[in-house]
């Protein structure tokens, strides 16, 4: 068993050597274990014993580096995406746990090197008919490698956004993927597997890039990386010393931005799904409790169209009753029952969707199946969020009954959590937030209380140190979740890191939904388009991405926001001028020109509004429709 896991275990700490014809991945944490060589020619790979001597007069250029993300293969070949720089950020379970400060994306084949043109004058120049021929095939290889060069190009400036992906977290040591409960009830086989093998496929952010390494065996390279939250701190309650720690855990089933990842795709798997764990450790007990979000589950979408709030529109409604029922059936496999907490308005456009949600929920609600809907903002306001303790008391039995996990110092099992609230409003971001936090206060006091750490009548907020460290600790998970979805920091925050709403929370709110605007219609569909590639979403074919791209016809070939923008402001300015000069002199020929600008300037604006969609920036790899 010890040499099962000692082979299965994980290189700490790696040397990258950068080769003029490879890249050579040495263990640099003393273990004398082989190095992986990595071809910067065909992206083959193989283990050696040592890292050889340089045969060029160029020097290798050397780096340490925290692991090895994996491998993503596009159209001229692979590119080795490792982790440049991390951090350790706290303890799991006991376990070191660190957080991925920068990565970087380095190409692994030469081919875009070597031009049909250099090809050619490696042939015959004497003999006329290799010239007739190599003219021939020129001709389709030159456009051949414009068509790759062009593409790849496309891809790399992809990468080069991947590369700035955020919220990502590795332990060399423990399965990230699996909460504190699955993970006590994986069996001892299981458990001697490599971390890789333990994982829960759904939370393994590079699920699709490990693919290569996993083929060549390469186990002690496959370093597991989730994406979402980590957050720990300890606190002194009297004479006992408490560890509370919060997780989430992004799902890539249907991972994306704000606008363009919306409801459930056909086989129920639902945008910006997090599940968050909360733990708590003292005196050798260990007990957590899980909860999740995720968007309503069936198909809709809110194309971005320039306005501040785009149309909700529903997708093959006919559809939508299946599509829930596999989601929540998945749902009841992995965590027992589960109770859907609806947080959206009553009325307006977040009506209909709420309307279809509980439409569906009639078919689908049992035993094990509850729905219940609570309209936060018709409820709580703006600023009166204590009345969630309204939505705490039509919940409480359910929590009670589902409990939490909890096991003692000798690692037995004292109690397990049955089932899961499922909380989801239009984002699954600020609302859900705010309504999360209250239940994972309310649940820690019930831990705490039965650990013998609280009194009866003893609240968080009774430890004034204990309450500003967990506000803080929910507000910063908020933040995380919400940047990774939307590019903000999560709306309401000042809330559930205060406890109150302040002026400056309000003001903050503000900027925040200015720049998700912003990044909404002009960033993210390109932020997409580089999720979509880095997780498998999107995989490169060559029959498919080497085909000359269909050319856009109409106004959609010329669309250009900014351009057009400027236009409008122009105009608006010569129609200005033009208009002051009419007033000083009384010259038609200035009012004419006045009325022309204005027509121009009205014209433009008019022609963006009413074409808002093709103005947008959009995927162009998974292309939406309308």
């Amino acid at each position: 068993m010890e040499g099962s896991e000692s082979r299965n275990k994980l290189h700490s700490r790696l040397r990258l050597w950068e080769f003029p014809d490879q890249y050579v991945i040495e263990p640099a944490d003393g273990s004398g274990a082989p190095c992986l060589d990595i071809s910067r020619v065909d992206a083959s790979m193989k283990l050696i014993d040592q890292v050889s001597e340089c045969k060029s007069l160029r020097v290798p250029k050397i780096h340490l580096i925290s692991g090895v993300v994996g491998i993503l293969k596009l159209l001229a070949g692979s590119y080795l995406v490792v982790v440049t720089e991390s951090e350790r950020v706290g303890l799991f379970l006991g376990h070191p746990i660190f957080k991925i400060r920068s990565l970087k994306v380095l190409p692994c084949d030469h081919s875009l090197k070597n031009s049909p043109e250099e090809q050619v004058k490696k042939e015959n120049k004497n003999s006329v008919v290799s010239v007739l021929v190599l003219v021939v095939m020129m001709d389709f290889d030159c456009q051949r490698a414009f068509w790759q060069k062009k593409m790849e190009s496309e891809f790399s400036k992809l990468l080069s956004v991947a590369e700035k992906t955020t919220g990502l977290y590795f332990s060399y040591e423990v399965n990230l993927t699996l909460s504190s409960q699955r993970l006590h009830d994986l069996g001892a086989e299981s458990k001697s597997l490599p971390l890789w093998r333990q994982a829960e496929p759904r939370f393994l952010w590079n699920n699709y890039m490990l693919e290569v390494l996993i083929d060549n065996k390469l186990d002690q390279f496959l370093l597991p990386v989730i994406q979402g939250s980590f957050s720990s701190f300890e606190t002194a309650i009297g004479k006992d010393i408490v560890d509370i720690t919060l997780i989430a855990r992004r799902c890539t089933r249907r991972n994306g931005t704000r606008m363009w990842r919306r409801g459930a795709d056909p086989d129920g798997y639902v945008a910006n799904f997090v599940e968050t764990e909360q733990i708590v450790q003292m005196n050798g007990y260990s007990s957590s409790f899980v909860q999740v979000r995720g968007s309503m589950p069936f198909m809709w979408e809110q194309i971005v169209d320039l306005t501040y709030k785009p149309k909700f529109e529903i997708v093959q409604p006919e559809e939508a009753t299946r599509i829930a029922e596999r989601h929540f059936l998945d749902l009841r496999k992995k965590y027992g029952s589960v109770l859907a907490v609806d947080l959206v308005n009553k009325h307006g456009g977040e009506g209909r969707l709420s309307e279809k949600f509980a439409s569906i929920m009639q078919h689908i609600t049992g035993d094990e199946i509850r729905y219940l809907h609570f309209d936060f903002h018709r409820i709580c306001g703006h600023i009166h969020f204590e009345r969630l303790s309204i939505l705490y008391e039509q919940i409480e039995g359910f929590l009670e009954q589902n409990g939490y996990f909890l096991v003692n110092e000798k690692g037995d099992k004292m109690k397990e959590q049955l089932g899961v609230v499922r909380t989801n409003c239009i984002d699954c971001l600020d609302r859900t937030n705010v309504t999360q936090s209250m239940i994972g206060r309310k649940m820690l006091e019930l831990q705490l209380k039965r650990i013998g750490v609280f009194g009866a009548e003893e609240t968080i907020s009774s430890h004034l140190n204990f309450d500003e460290r967990y506000k803080i600790l929910w507000a910063n998970h908020g933040d995380d979740v919400s940047i990774q979805y939307s590019g903000t920091p999560a709306l309401k925050g000042d809330f559930v890191r205060y406890g109150h709403r302040t002026t400056q929370g309000v003001l903050k709110d503000g900027w925040s939904s200015l720049v998700r605007y912003y990044l909404n219609n002009f960033a993210d569909g390109t932020k997409q388009d580089a999720i979509d590639l880095l997780q498998g979403h999107y995989i490169v074919a060559m029959s498919r991405d080497m085909a000359p791209v269909p050319q856009k016809g109409g106004l959609e070939a010329v669309a250009n926001f900014p351009v057009a923008l400027a236009v409008v402001l122009l105009s608006f300015w010569f129609a200005t001028m033009a208009l002051k000069q009419a007033g000083s002199d009384y010259k038609h020929r200035h009012l004419f020109f006045s009325l022309l600008w204005t027509g121009i300037c009205v014209g433009v604006a008019a022609l963006v509004r009413a074409n808002g969609r093709i103005f947008c920036n959009r995927p162009r790899l998974h292309k939406p429709r309308g």
